[in-house]
């Protein structure tokens, strides 16, 4: 019989196993407290409508894979932002719904609508 002495395979794993456990769970409550607070926060900013001009556009496309019954699929999803410029020079950037990403243009001119972090529109001139 083998004397691996106090450090064998399951004495490991049954204090990496918890601890494997409380990261990925303190990850996930960490992901939906920040989710909250942003959108706590927007909520008590005011609805601002300001002159502004599309610089630029951008697409974030992720890819994810899936294991359904030893059956593996993937699938994509793809989010869009635009950096609009304000009078002041300054420039934010806001995730927009994928229909209106595909009607603005850089270069427009208009009347951008948010409140904090939310985009509500933009209105082209």
């Amino acid at each position: 019989m083998y004397n691996t002495g106090p450090f064998d395979m399951f004495s490991i794993m049954s204090i990496i196993g918890p601890i494997f456990f409380i990261f990925v769970f303190g990850m996930i409550l960490f992901t939906i407290f920040r989710g909250i607070k942003e959108w706590s926060h927007n909520n008590k900013q005011p609805i601002l409508t300001v002159e502004a001009k599309i610089v630029t556009k951008r697409a974030h496309t992720r890819r994810h894979t899936h294991n359904h019954n030893n059956h593996m699929s993937s699938s994509t999803s793809t989010s869009y932002y635009v950096t609009f410029e304000v009078e002041s020079g300054d420039r934010m950037e806001f995730h927009v719904p994928t229909k209106e990403y595909g009607m603005l243009a850089e270069g427009d001119h208009g009347k951008l609508t948010f409140q904090g972090t939310r985009y509500h529109g933009f209105e082209r001139r």
